[in-house]
């Protein structure tokens, strides 16, 4: 793409964050980014944004497919490690199959969530299973409070999750938290909400707001939009706390959204690669504890332990920046 191909685009796009913010919603718009090892499946990453860094307290947002596996890679993502937050996978269609140095296994499909709490250190790996030939969904993370970031690291895998019918004909599946009288079993540490919608070809979905959350609604399916603001695919509309209502509605065909809600994230941290903490220096040290961990034999991986899911191989961390990294929340959550 030459200088001026570049400008028209990044023209067109402050374009429709600008329209969509006269409207009263801030459009947040991906990057597409390769997820995994040497055969990475490409993902669209909303969040951390240049302009948000969070929603509540969810920190980050890739969302992929739908991607015909016959043809392409699917998700390769050998052990790696987390600290200081939680991992929530959701499946529009596919399955992922999950190991982590707890001894947790469970192979996560449409209707049912993965949750993963870091705490103070973990390791796992996700590949999509044999069997799936179109992997569509996301992977969220939630930062965990200061005061919980030192939790044992734990798993939990859910089948099914409690479904809400909506005003106008739309569903939600809660994933993560409450909404409208339904609680999802999996474990939170703040105040949030994580549904999947699903609204009928033409439809929309009457959505109910916690005055006191702020809301990002993510395009999974073409043809969403948020109070008649369109929402591309893998991007994000955020309301800001004090809304009572919202409409998402669909194209042509049925409709996929992911609606993610918390208060806002009071509390700053250091995020860098897959790791949280209170400031660089605790940053550094997981990251230091990763690389030395990684190809040690079993007993001498006292922080993340081994993920037993016979591929013999770990993720390295990326070199830390020359520069202390910069805190993110409620003060920093925007650019």
């Amino acid at each position: 793409m030459s200088n001026d191909e570049a400008l028209l685009v990044e023209s067109a796009e402050q374009s429709c964050i600008d329209e969509a913010r006269e409207a009263g919603v801030e459009l947040l718009l991906p990057r597409e980014v390769p997820l995994g090892g040497p055969r990475a499946l490409p993902v669209l990453r909303s969040l951390p944004n240049k302009h948000r860094h969070m929603i509540g307290a969810w920190c980050f947002a890739d969302s992929f497919g739908p991607a015909d596996l016959t043809d392409g890679p699917g998700m390769d993502v050998p052990p790696h490690p987390h600290t200081g937050l939680q991992t929530v996978s959701w499946l529009v269609s596919g399955a992922v199959a999950h190991t982590d140095s707890t001894g947790a296994e469970h192979t996560v499909r449409p209707g049912g969530v993965n949750v993963m709490t870091a705490g103070r250190g973990i390791a796992h790996s996700e590949y999509s299973t044999p069997d799936t030939t179109v992997l569509h969904g996301v992977q969220l993370w939630t930062a965990l409070p200061l005061a919980d970031q030192g939790v044992d690291p734990s798993f939990a895998g859910l089948d099914a999750v409690p479904e809400v019918p909506l005003e106008g004909g739309a569903v939600a599946r809660v994933f993560a938290g409450r909404y409208a009288g339904a609680a999802s079993a999996a474990p939170v540490y703040s105040p949030l909400l994580g549904a999947e919608l699903r609204i009928p070809a033409g439809g929309e979905a009457a959505l109910a707001l916690e005055g006191a959350f702020e809301h990002g609604v993510l395009a999974l399916t073409p043809g969403i939009a948020l109070d008649d603001v369109p929402i591309g695919v893998g991007e994000i509309g955020v309301l800001e706390p004090g809304r009572a209502s919202a409409v998402v509605s669909a194209g042509d065909g049925e409709g996929i959204a992911i609606l993610l809600g918390g208060v806002p994230h009071e509390e700053e941290f250091v995020m860098f690669w897959n790791f949280i903490g209170r400031d660089h220096a605790e940053v550094e040290r997981a990251r230091d504890a990763w690389m030395a961990e990684r190809d040690a034999p079993e007993g001498e991986r006292p922080r993340f332990g081994l993920v037993d899911d016979g591929s013999g191989t770990t993720l390295p961390s990326p070199r830390l920046p020359t520069v202390e990294l910069l805190p993110r929340g409620r003060a920093k959550r925007r650019r």
